[in-house]
């Protein structure tokens, strides 16, 4: 048996094609836009509570300063660094805010986590379609308690990277010192966001993916928020929306960056789902080519080229070679790609010819779908090329592929008909 040689450029660059394409069509199949518009107002609801409890904690804050100089300091590099007169005058933070008001924010906080969260875990079972049961316990404590944590560790990095740039601006500790407690806690906040990303790509899906992938994938999405971040801040710009929309200038803009950052995490989660689907899709695309069932000309263009499916599933064997034995308890299927093989059965008078299989038919699947041992031999008649499929590829093209399950049982019907004519007895 010869086997093809690893992975080439062609053929990483054909999976690259395959997979943006799977993920597209995916995410515009699934409605995601509508999710993300969701999750950014469960964000928005989420953010608001923490603005009025920002402004209680500065009240606080503005009091210890009348008689400490360290708390004099910390204000003034909050007003500083985060321009806390600007966003006050935008009305993000309230002029005035009573004792009360903390509670009634803490306790908004706590049930808007919940909203958000929950939305969050609508949209990744959208994303990763599965028939399994969640924690219902999880279900209703995790929202309660992950969004308060998370906004106070991201609270404490922007405070010490607040703290940290008006130490340089006033030369406290040196510039060097500060530019690599800068680049530091830049790293930590990455990494923060990271492994929140992580949890979510591997623990939300039901199934849950391989933890390396969904790590590298969360890494990416990490990467792309990061610059999504930088973009938004260099294009678009809150004083434009509080002079066009006025008092809801500052709700608008919020609402849009939630918005393409929810985007952009549901599109990358698309693609780790897909990571897992382009091999199925191909092989669907593969099997049904010439059949004209559900191939559009882009995916015609797209799916084209098998090279990448030969080097991964390939297997060329010489004439006469035994593909299936008849009785063998293995479960491979085979998709002919090239060549022509023979099937024989065992019979009372001895051996006897069924037909025979020409290029663009599978073969083998019997023996999975009835979890049996096998009922025919197949041999090749030439030179043959062939796409072994291991089980669990099987499953996964019956349970994605409604035309090809079809084929497959209506294939699966002609053969059991004429084994028995072959064998009345």
């Amino acid at each position: 048996m010869r086997t093809p040689a690893l992975p080439s450029p062609r053929g990483t660059l054909s999976w690259l094609l395959q997979l943006a394409y799977t993920t597209a069509r995916l995410f515009k199949q699934n409605g995601l836009q509508n999710h993300a518009a969701a999750t950014s107002f469960y964000f928005l609801l989420s953010a608001t509570p923490l603005l009025l409890l920002l402004s209680y904690a500065l009240q606080l804050l503005g009091r210890l300063a009348e008689n400490s100089v360290p708390a004099s300091i910390l204000m003034a590099a909050l007003y500083s660094q985060l321009q806390l007169d600007s966003l006050t005058a935008f009305g993000f933070i309230p002029r005035q805010t009573q004792l009360a008001a903390g509670g009634v924010g803490l306790a908004t906080l706590v049930l808007s986590s919940r909203g958000l969260v929950h939305s969050v875990e609508g949209a990744f079972r959208v994303l990763f379609p599965s028939q399994g049961k969640h924690n219902l316990v999880l279900s209703w404590v995790l929202p309660l308690i992950i969004l308060p944590v998370l906004f106070l560790l991201m609270g404490l990095a922007a405070l010490a990277q607040v703290a940290l740039n008006f130490l340089a601006q006033n030369d406290f500790i040196g510039t060097g010192n500060v530019q690599v407690l800068q680049a530091l806690n830049a790293l930590f906040g990455f990494a923060m966001v990271w492994m929140l990303l992580f949890a979510a790509f591997w623990r939300l899906p039901r199934e849950h993916p391989r933890a390396r992938v969904a790590a590298v994938f969360a890494l990416l999405a990490t990467a792309s928020l990061a610059l999504l971040l930088t973009l938004f801040g260099a294009f678009f710009k809150l004083e434009n929306y509080h002079n066009l929309y006025g008092a809801v200038g500052g709700v608008v803009f919020v609402l849009i960056g939630g918005y393409f950052a929810f985007l952009l995490l549901y599109l990358w989660a698309q693609a780790l789902y897909a990571y897992g689907k382009t091999d199925v899709t191909a092989l669907e695309k593969l099997f049904l080519a010439g059949s004209g069932e559900g191939a559009s000309k882009l995916e015609g263009y797209v799916f084209a080229d098998s090279h990448r499916l030969l080097e991964k599933y390939g297997q060329v064997h010489p004439p006469g070679h035994t593909l299936i034995e008849e009785g063998d308890d293995s479960r491979t299927a085979y998709f002919l790609y090239a060549g022509r093989t023979l099937v024989y059965k065992n019979t009372e008078a001895g051996r006897r010819r069924l037909g025979e299989l020409n290029e663009g038919q599978m073969f083998g699947e019997m023996a999975y779908l009835l979890n049996e041992k096998r009922t025919a031999t197949v041999v090749a008649d030439t030179e043959v090329t062939v796409l072994a499929l291991p089980p669990h590829i099987m499953e996964e093209l019956m349970r994605h592929s409604a035309p090809l399950s079809r084929r497959i049982i209506d294939t699966l019907c002609q053969r059991l008909e004429r084994m028995n004519l072959a064998d009345p007895g």
